[in-house]
């Protein structure tokens, strides 16, 4: 028997294979290949098609089939893992009415800041335990002052995997961990937020019918199973955004337990049993995938928009003939601190530890004929792990110190450079684990159709296959204080 996740990222859609017994992956695909785009009508915005994260998940999952590593007819649950905080809507026929405003978009900005100022800062902090800040709620608001036939038209709201899971099953369905991440949950309450809904005007029917996150969230359609091979009635039995999938991929699921990405975006997530909060939002609380009423399970996320795409973006213009372990083997010959080199990653959006400002991306102390690529691509990883250093200390004034962070052995992860510079800028060692989304949506599923016993069962065969202690901390650490200097003139000057 066989377990199937899929990951819908930015970049593109990753379906993987389990054996539901051993929990071994027996095959893996994404599509597209190269990175997919991302729509930028103006500064600031970011959109993609919903129609096109279903084509690349039909793809992704047929190229899997095309092994012959396994009968399709044997997978018994699919789990689905998605880029958080995207609004999708659809009017009565499950049609798209626009394309998804994804969740680096920053256009709501400035409407979350009103609603929260609106709603007023401690009550919307203690029931939310978030500014609406430009997550989903806010970018629904936009479409309803920007685009009022669109809204007018919408009969169901979503977040990007609620999508995947209607296209599967025709179910439309959602979780509270999926509506904290909207800033649609009201934690005091437990319900709705009856203060979002009368603030931007929002009628409690466009929201999806309600499930824990392991649940039945539909079961696969006839027509559906017969083009993607599967067999009718599998369950969709899990649904997470990216953040607390990768924690739960990490086995990240009590008190204490920290888990971390460098992806596209750069995310620290620990968990906690309180209801904590940010009293300036610049690190946000949902509810983790193991969250219940009687039983308080948040995730406390710190988001860097600007991470990987920096590093991708450095690669294009100044390695665009090497691969990525070719040019972190280039910048590991550079010393710490770049020879004073200093880069801010922030080029991917309004940055929510930043208090939402449009930062941008920096590079500070250019030296015609000292500097070369190495530099800059030393200096670029370098920057990301001091936003990551920075971040940790907003979330250590909130109460949370991690002695080891988890991170799967992947994306930024994979460079010795970059894991140098973060554990140094951080000075808490790292543990590096075969770690992936769509496995994660995967073992969710098992945990869904209840193949596992338990959460813990899932993880059984998990190993550490590298730990990571802090080197040259106070080299790392006079580097990030003259690059926080320069962030904290660049905040000051905006």
């Amino acid at each position: 028997m066989y377990l199937l996740g899929i990951d819908i990222g930015t970049s593109s859609v990753k379906v993987s294979v389990i054996e539901a017994h051993t929990q071994e992956i027996i095959s893996s695909a994404q599509y597209p290949e190269t990175e997919a785009e991302i729509i930028a009508l103006k500064p600031g915005w970011a959109e993609q098609s919903p129609e096109s994260w279903w084509d690349f998940t039909q793809k992704a999952i047929l190229k899997n089939h095309q092994t012959k590593k396994y009968n399709p007819q044997d997978i018994i649950g699919i789990g689905i893992a998605y880029q958080m905080h995207g609004l999708v809507v659809v009017d009565k026929n499950q049609q798209v009415l626009r394309n998804a405003i994804i969740w680096c978009d920053s256009r709501a900005v400035e409407i979350g800041e009103k609603a929260f100022q609106n709603i007023g800062e401690a009550e919307s902090l203690s029931h939310h335990l978030n500014s609406p800040g430009n997550f989903t709620a806010s970018k629904l608001s936009w479409v309803k002052e920007n685009e009022p036939e669109i809204f007018a038209n919408i009969y169901k709201l979503m977040l990007p995997g609620d999508f995947i899971a209607m296209k599967l099953t025709g179910q439309i369905t959602t979780s509270i961990s999926a509506l904290s991440e909207g800033i649609f949950w009201d934690f005091k309450n437990n319900q709705l937020s009856e203060k979002i809904c009368k603030e931007f005007g929002f009628d409690t029917s466009l929201f999806p019918e309600l499930k824990p996150v392991f649940a039945n969230h539909g079961e696969v359609k006839t027509d559906i199973a017969t083009a993607l091979q599967l067999k009718a009635g599998i369950q969709v039995a899990y649904k997470a955004g990216d953040q607390p999938n990768n924690a739960l991929s990490l086995n990240v699921l009590e008190p204490g337990e920290v888990a971390a990405t460098a992806g596209t975006s750069g995310v620290i997530y620990g968990v906690s049993n309180q209801l904590v909060y940010d009293q300036q939002s610049r690190i946000n609380t949902f509810a983790h995938v193991n969250y219940l009423e009687n039983q308080i399970r948040t995730g406390v996320l710190l988001c860097i928009n600007g991470t990987g795409i920096l590093n991708s973006w450095a690669r294009k213009l100044f390695a665009k003939d090497l691969s990525y372990p070719e040019m972190n083997q280039i910048a590991s010959q550079v010393e710490i601190g770049s020879k004073g080199l200093r880069i801010l990653p922030f080029g991917n959006g309004a940055e929510r530890m930043l208090n939402n400002k449009l930062i941008g991306a920096h590079i500070f102390n250019i030296d015609l004929n000292q500097h070369q690529a190495a530099h800059i691509l030393n200096a670029v990883q370098e920057g990301i792990a001091f936003s990551f250093r920075y971040g940790l200390d907003i979330m250590r004034e909130n109460g949370l110190n991690p002695s080891v962070i988890r991170a799967g052995k992947s994306n930024l992860f994979l460079s010795e450079v970059f894991r140098k510079a973060f554990t140094g800028a951080t000075q808490v060692p790292i543990e590096l684990y075969q770690n992936d989304g769509s496995v994660g949506a995967a073992l969710g599923a098992g945990i869904g159709i209840k193949h596992f016993k338990t959460a813990q069962e899932a993880f059984q065969n998990q190993e550490v296959l590298a730990t990571i202690e802090p080197q040259e901390t106070a080299a790392y650490d006079t580097a990030y204080q003259e690059w926080k200097q320069l962030l904290n003139q660049k905040i000051n000057n905006i």
